[in-house]
């Protein structure tokens, strides 16, 4: 049983195929929602961006969520600047047009949403202080997730950071026996346990990472089974070399 995790999986979710109706993506927008707050996502970004931005001491700042589903990191965001007298920029990508649609529709004014493609994204270089990705990138391949890393740094002033499931039997276990107890979408009891199988070790994880060419990378784990992964992106790298370089003449 346990040679299983040795490797993530590459067998496609439904949610990858497009096996689904429309009722059962709308069903799951709404319980993916609940799952995420149950799991430990906004717990996870508390832990990592919000500590970040709470250290870092800027008034004005601009964060992209790429595969944003319908926003909820972002509108925790939103009420954490809210809260602490900031000012953000917060922007949603997503290839599903009607996760796109959700963004705006269940956050308003306050965040902007953007439906293009995470490996061809749609905006100038150094677009955002900051990027974030939750539990997106164990749909997509190695190659595609360098590619996608590539980008952020492209795109990113500041820092990146990236939440994802822990491949671990422990997790799966949970989730099969009693996730699924509560689960009413048939979408998400189906793929979850997959999802579980086509995610990531801590090495896995910061591999790739310093394939895309990030630095400063750091893997940690975040209750229950998350990996955060934060890493600068080159355009900070740059920066502080040029300034050293300045001090230096």
């Amino acid at each position: 049983m346990f040679s299983r995790f040795k490797k993530r999986s590459y067998q496609l979710e439904r949610i990858d195929t497009g096996n689904y109706s429309p009722l059962e993506y709308e069903a799951c927008l709404i319980e993916l929602q609940r799952v995420n707050r149950w799991l430990g996502d906004t717990r996870a970004l508390s832990n990592s961006l919000l500590k970040e931005l709470s250290q870092s001491g800027l008034k004005r700042f601009s964060v992209l969520d790429v595969g944003a589903g319908s926003g909820e990191l972002l509108r925790a965001v939103s009420a954490w600047a809210q809260e602490n007298g900031k000012h953000a920029q917060l922007v949603g990508l997503e290839l599903n047009p009607r996760s796109a649609k959700a963004i705006q529709e269940e956050s308003g004014r306050a965040i902007h949403s953007v439906n293009a493609d995470a490996l061809q994204e749609p905006f100038l270089s150094e677009a955002f202080d900051y990027s974030i990705c939750s539990l997106f990138t164990h749909h997509l391949t190695e190659d595609q997730i360098v590619r996608l890393f590539k980008e952020l740094s492209r795109l990113t002033r500041r820092r990146i950071f990236v939440i994802d499931l822990h491949r671990h039997p422990v997790a799966y276990f949970l989730y099969t026996t009693v996730a699924k107890l509560f689960l009413h979408t048939s979408l998400i009891r189906e793929d979850g346990a997959l999802s579980i199988l086509r995610s990531f070790k801590k090495d896995e994880l910061e591999r790739l990472a310093k394939s895309a060419g990030l630095r400063n990378v750091r893997v940690t784990r975040s209750f229950p089974f998350r990996l955060v992964l934060s890493a600068d992106s080159a355009t900070q790298i740059e920066d502080s070399a040029e300034s050293e370089l300045r001090l230096a003449s």
